[in-house]
């Protein structure tokens, strides 16, 4: 039998089909190629598809069928918060479109675990600093928290009716790099975006100093992505179990660690003399989001391993491990 992986060409996805094969796991992969990259998946087959398109769900039942698939990580997903906002029907129709043609397609085939990428987004802005998964009230502020949450409540429908066995990981900030082969392809999250300033000789940004949190910057749980990676095979394992109490949980430290602690962590590890930009708030950001990790410390043994220090140290090395955007810190100046 083998693990399906739609987005596993993707930064947290290829991270994830990693383990997987390093776990003994035969992968089989689905990714419309939008960000990732197909020579990051080792010797899984790749099948190039978009899943939120008409039919995909057919095409993904003979998928399913071909390769003996007994269980499905479903990443493929837009993933942008601001963007969300800006382009809310693109989101729900791209995400939850991508939810329904999956369930569809195990409903129609010996495919019945099923671990969803959730998200911290799911919980808006929680009324507490460190947010356990029952959480109420449990109100996404943007388009793409709610389309994760939507996309819960459609797994959660499907279990007993077609018999899918459903967990959601919510993710809190995903960073850092396992393998350098694997760094983040897309500059969409906040390490890398730093990065990517700094290759510009430009002041790297931290949209909105006037949040009510310590320092005014948002405050975040940042879990390590190999961390991460590992809290999959645990949720495999997990939906393997006949006794499951519980089908949500939280994938992060339980510590918070602010935009502005993240940009001091950059200048250490970089050794850059930089200045950052303070820029508006964006839309959607909650001021705190930290996860309570208890349920999954309990329910199936995994804790984080690794801290914000080896956060940034693995995502630098692995930026400069990069000849596109590699940057030559001996003559490195800032331009604005």
């Amino acid at each position: 039998m083998s693990v399906l992986v739609t987005g596993g060409c993707g930064y947290i996805g290829a991270h994830v089909v990693h383990a997987l094969q390093e776990a003994g796991k035969e992968v089989v992969v689905v990714d419309d190629l939008s960000y990732g990259k197909p020579n990051r998946i080792g010797n899984a087959r790749l099948y190039g598809a978009d899943v939120a398109a008409p039919g995909a769900d057919q095409r993904l039942a003979e998928i399913i069928g071909e390769n003996k698939v007994d269980s499905v990580i479903h990443f493929a997903a837009r993933k942008q918060v601001g963007e969300s906002v800006e382009k809310p029907i693109w989101y729900y129709r791209q995400n939850l479109n991508g939810m329904i043609n999956v369930l569809s397609a195990m409903a129609k085939t010996d495919a019945k675990k099923l671990v969803f990428s959730s998200s911290a987004a799911t919980y808006g802005e929680p009324p507490v600093d460190v947010v356990p998964e029952d959480v109420q009230p449990m109100v996404p502020i943007n388009p793409y928290g709610q389309t994760k949450l939507v996309g819960e409540w459609m797994a959660r429908a499907c279990e007993q009716p077609y018999g899918i066995r459903f967990c959601a990981l919510r993710y809190f900030n995903v960073a850092g790099c396992g393998p350098v082969s694997l760094e983040d392809p897309a500059v969409l999250n906040l390490i890398p975006m730093l990065f990517d300033r700094l290759r510009q000789g430009k002041a790297p940004a931290i949209f909105g100093d006037d949040y009510p949190t310590p320092d005014g910057t948002c405050v975040r749980d940042y879990i390590h992505v190999s961390d991460l990676a590992d809290a999959h095979i645990a949720a495999l394992d997990y939906l393997d179990r006949d006794q499951r109490r519980y089908d949500a949980f939280n994938v992060g430290t339980g510590q918070g660690t602010s935009v502005r602690q993240i940009v001091d962590e950059v200048k250490k590890v970089t050794g850059l003399p930089f200045t950052e930009a303070i820029k508006p708030r964006r839309a959607g950001d909650p001021p705190h989001l930290i996860g309570d990790p208890t349920r999954i410390n309990t329910e199936m043994g995994w804790h984080a391993k690794y801290g914000v220090e080896e956060i940034v140290e693995s995502a630098w090395k692995a930026w400069q491990a990069n000849p596109s955007h590699h940057i030559d810190t001996d003559s490195w100046q800032q331009q604005d």
